[in-house]
């Protein structure tokens, strides 16, 4: 498998946080790609040999879609070649963007070809007959652009700041303080923010943390279990190994020998 990050256009880049790039040109190889949650829901294209089934759902996905936020561990199964274009979005567009209420796409999705005067067919067909990277990114990248010049008023760009200050203060900035500095209620901020997001604030904030940590578990930097803990806020350890198995369904211990 080939994988690359590519870097937004600066068009798109107050809404995208990253593209990402999944390839294998192998016809003989089945692969599973393990998603955990990261705090940002995304846009999908897939161009696979034999689909694309999301488990534990067994869910057969469409050509292009929206994903809401991944609250618990989903594993993308794919049998045979395949690209996987995926755009990062930052959790304040979902509503603006698409009409729809975030917290109805928490660990599902939504098939583009709902979306009202869009014509999916058309433009999956378009996407599918390209035949370079850099083509399908400049028709995905021009699609979520037309998308924002249509809907960027509609934004709530409070909440993008405060999206930006938790993910800035690693997710362990009081949401009290952080609500202060917006000048919000916190019951207002909490209201706005899981109205435009699908997740509470100090949800946000959490899975951030546990973000941090799981990056942290992956390439092994750490000497004992506890620098992780409260290098990325945690209570203790146990209140960490309960956050963490809640989002990968392992502890952090049998996570890390993998």
């Amino acid at each position: 498998m080939n994988f690359q990050t590519i870097v937004p256009d600066k068009s798109i880049a107050l809404f995208v946080k990253t593209i990402w790039v999944f390839e294998n040109i192998d016809s003989g190889i089945k692969t599973n790609l393990p998603f955990f949650a990261d705090g940002y829901p995304g846009l999908l294209f897939q161009q696979t040999a034999n689909g694309l089934i999301v488990n534990p759902h067994k869910k057969q996905m469409p050509v292009l879609f929206l994903y809401g936020q991944t609250l618990h561990p989903i594993e993308m199964e794919i049998d045979g070649t395949y690209q996987l274009i995926i755009y990062q979005l930052y959790p304040f567009v979902l509503k603006s963007f698409f009409g729809v209420t975030p917290k109805s796409i928490n660990d599902t999705c939504y098939d583009l070809a709902q979306l009202p005067e869009f014509d999916s067919l058309t433009f999956t067909k378009q996407l599918l007959a390209c035949s370079e990277l850099s083509q399908r990114i400049e028709a995905l990248t021009s699609f979520l652009y037309q998308m924002f010049q249509l809907k960027k008023q509609s934004l709530d760009l409070t909440i993008k700041q405060v999206i930006e200050k938790i993910i800035l203060t690693k997710g362990q900035e009081p949401i009290r303080a952080i609500a202060e500095e917006v000048e919000l209620n916190p019951r207002t901020l909490e209201r706005r923010f899981a109205s435009e997001t699908g997740l509470l604030p100090k949800q946000f904030a959490q899975i951030i943390q546990f973000q941090l940590s799981l990056e942290q578990l992956t390439v092994k930097d750490y000497n004992k279990l506890t620098d992780v803990v409260y290098e990325n806020g945690f209570a203790d350890q146990s209140h960490f190994i309960r956050v963490f198995k809640a989002y990968t369904g392992k502890t952090p211990k049998v996570f890390s020998k993998k």
